[in-house]
Formats: structure tokens, sequence, C-alpha cells
């Protein structure tokens, strides 16, 4: 695997998420598993409204997995629900159909342009992000 993925700020991410929080009662907690190469995030959220509250998780993964659960934990809180669904969507439209990352609050996305060029490790990268889609169903789900 060519080094030219692990940019620093994707190291710095992926070290930052070794202290991925934690979140007191969540409203709903995901667990997902990459089978191909070992990845595993646990996503746990609390809402406020159609708004992420609070957010933690758990990774045992490449540091791509990390890092992009990192900005995760660094971003999410305070998007709603259909931000977070329009977020990962033009994130895997990056990796997948070489757009350009998205703007504004999740430019930091940008970060995994390398990765894009490794298609066998976009979901190390959009692991998180359906962990995170996971718990807000559930959560949305549990709230009636």
């Amino acid at each position: 695997m060519s080094d030219d993925i692990y940019q620093q700020a994707i190291l710095d991410h992926a070290k930052a998420a070794e202290d991925g929080g934690s979140v007191e009662t969540p409203d709903a907690s995901v667990t997902l598993d990459n089978p191909l190469c070992g990845d595993r995030v646990r996503i746990d959220v609390k809402m406020s409204g159609a708004r992420i509250a609070a957010l933690a998780h758990r990774v045992r993964g490449c540091a791509l997995c990390q890092a992009a659960a990192d900005v995760i934990r660094v971003r999410a809180v305070g998007q709603t629900v259909d931000g977070i669904a329009a977020t990962a969507a033009e994130l895997r439209a990056m990796l997948k159909d070489e757009r350009l990352p998205p703007a504004g609050a999740w430019s930091d996305l940008g970060i995994f342009l390398p990765v894009r060029r490794h298609r066998s490790r976009h979901d190390c990268v959009l692991l998180p992000f359906a962990a995170l889609g996971s718990a807000l169903q559930q959560a949305r789900a549990s709230r009636g």
C-alpha cells in the first residue's frame, strides 16, 4: 500500500480519535464492521430534536477509519440528520466520482482526496459515516 494516502492531517485525526469521548444515556448506539479489512466502528448519539446534541465513537481500525471517525466527532454535533446524510453522500461522491470535497464545515474531508485512487480503501473512510447514519436512523425510530 502506498504511503501517499497517509498524509499528516489523516495521521493527526487518527491520533485524536484514540479518545472518542462518551455519551451518557445515548439515544442510539450502532456498531458496524468491515469484514474485508477488520475495521470496527461504534457510534453513540444523543439527539436534541433533529440535531445531534452529543456524539462519541470507538474505533478499532486503520488510520483512515480512525481519522474519518474523528472528523465526525469534531463536526457532527449540532448538525441535522438530513445534513449528515448529505455530507455522507458528498464524501462518497468525492471518493467514487472524483467530485470536489464538501464545502463549509465539512471541508476538512478533503484530507481524504488521496484515498480516491485506492478504491479498496474507500470503505475505511465511509464506515464511520455509515455507522453514524444507522445510529441516527435508530434514534429517529426510537423517538417515534
